[in-house]
């Protein structure tokens, strides 16, 4: 059976790490710059982390929720039934990046003071904006040999590096902590409670044609799925899989 698979962040600091994760992706997809127009991507990506940067204390954020995950596992330590040479490795992979984290430069801070970045940055958001005549200085970039423009990218997002490996991390581990069950929702809606939860993970056989409108928060939810053809909620029950992490 052929499934689509869909998250949802149950509250905002979630939110803005999946977006942000999303930009990540988007970035080292583009870096290579393998056809014309993937650079629109990567500086778009770019500057839309830019614009997260400045709206967020986020490597605080970041930091007070690994320094969480390392309290919790430490907590499992010498308890009946753990694996504590797997945990051991797990805690120290978590001091590595948390220290990785802490010793970094605010998010953006050389991306925001780097000459070239700055000059393309306000006019490449604008509609149509990178076009040549708007930007000489990105057109003469664009002509540059593949390998520099690949070297400039690594330049710019190594800095990005602590930032990416703790949040694959926190992501990971808050992911891990669900495990998908079967769910039917009823005429097309589903509700349920959530424990402090963050992240819903769905599976949705893609034979029903719907996907679906999520509202709640960390301590309740309701699902209501809309027909994708129609636009118009579903009045079939839909089984689908669903874990709830936390």
């Amino acid at each position: 059976m052929t499934t689509h698979q869909f998250e949802h962040p149950l509250n905002e600091k979630t939110r803005i790490y999946l977006r942000v994760e999303a930009l990540l992706r988007q970035l080292e997809h583009a870096s290579q710059f393998s056809d014309g127009y993937q650079h629109q991507l990567f500086f778009r990506s770019l500057f839309d982390l830019l614009d997260i940067f400045e709206q967020i204390q986020l490597k605080n954020e970041l930091a007070k929720d690994m320094e969480k995950q390392r309290i919790l596992y430490r907590s499992w330590l010498n308890v009946d039934g753990v694996d504590e040479s797997t945990l051991v490795a797990l805690l120290s992979e978590i001091d590595h990046v948390h220290s990785l984290l802490m010793s970094s430069d605010r998010f953006g801070f050389s991306l925001k003071e780097d000459r070239f970045l700055s000059s393309i940055r306000q006019r490449f958001n604008l509609p149509g904006g990178s076009c040549c005549f708007d930007l000489p200085a990105l057109h003469f970039w664009l002509n540059l040999p593949a390998k520099q423009k690949q070297s400039d990218a690594a330049d710019w997002t190594k800095t990005l590096e602590p930032l990416s490996k703790a949040l694959k991390l926190w992501l990971k581990l808050t992911r891990e902590t669900g495990t998908y069950r079967s769910q039917t929702a009823k005429a097309g809606f589903f509700q349920s409670d959530a424990e402090e939860a963050n992240i819903l993970r769905l599976l949705i056989p893609l034979e029903y044609g719907v996907y679906p409108m999520i509202s709640g928060h960390k301590n309740r939810f309701a699902i209501k799925f809309i027909e994708f053809e129609t636009n118009q909620a579903c009045s079939q029950d839909v089984t689908f899989d669903l874990a709830v992490c936390c």
